[in-house]
């Protein structure tokens, strides 16, 4: 497989049809699956990535398959690779001068904003939580110096706003290391 720029994201709100879906993406197009689960309440991810003409093929071929089991898709061409670490795992950087959080009612929104936010400022991505456990809800928590937090976190909600509904972001500058280290528990 050639680089893969790019990543795909199907949210329905079946799992059997979520898991149907899946196989035929990955039939569909030489693409990598990074993610396919069951979450809260009821939803099914699927999040794979590869080339933007496979990539693009394998959702068209999910968003059919699904069809009104679909309730979020996004594909987003030269992802930031901290997105994709983010969402397959959360890590404390050693330094924390301010943390923002943007909050969604989808797991589209987050990967969304996230991209954005890192794409527009110099912060780190501490986590991507994609609704297990939150009733179907999603956050995006990340770092840097105020300015960048607040400049990032701005961006991602901006970003993601055709797309997703915000709950609420914030940013904390200073935050307390006991907040930062249940951020990713």
């Amino acid at each position: 497989m050639k680089e893969m720029d790019t990543i795909g994201f199907l949210e329905l709100n079946s799992i059997a049809k979520g898991i149907e879906t899946v196989d035929y993406m990955l039939k569909a197009a030489d693409t990598q699956l990074l993610m396919a689960k069951a979450s809260c309440p009821g939803k099914y991810y699927i999040m794979l990535c590869g080339q933007v003409g496979a990539v693009e093929r394998s959702i068209k071929v999910g968003t059919e398959i699904g069809g009104r089991y679909i309730v979020g898709e996004l594909l987003i061409p030269r992802v930031n690779p901290a997105v994709i670490q983010a969402v397959n795992m959360s890590k404390i950087p050693d330094k924390v001068q301010a943390v923002g959080v943007l909050e969604y009612y989808s797991a589209t929104g987050s990967i969304i904003a996230a991209d954005y936010a890192v794409k527009a400022a110099n912060v780190e991505l501490i986590s991507i939580q994609l609704g297990t456990g939150i009733a179907g809800k999603s956050f995006v928590v990340l770092t840097g110096d105020v300015a960048s937090v607040k400049t990032a976190v701005e961006a991602g909600s901006e970003g993601a706003k055709k797309k997703a509904m915000l709950i609420n972001k914030i940013v904390l500058p200073n935050p307390q290391k006991e907040l930062v280290d249940s951020l990713i528990q």
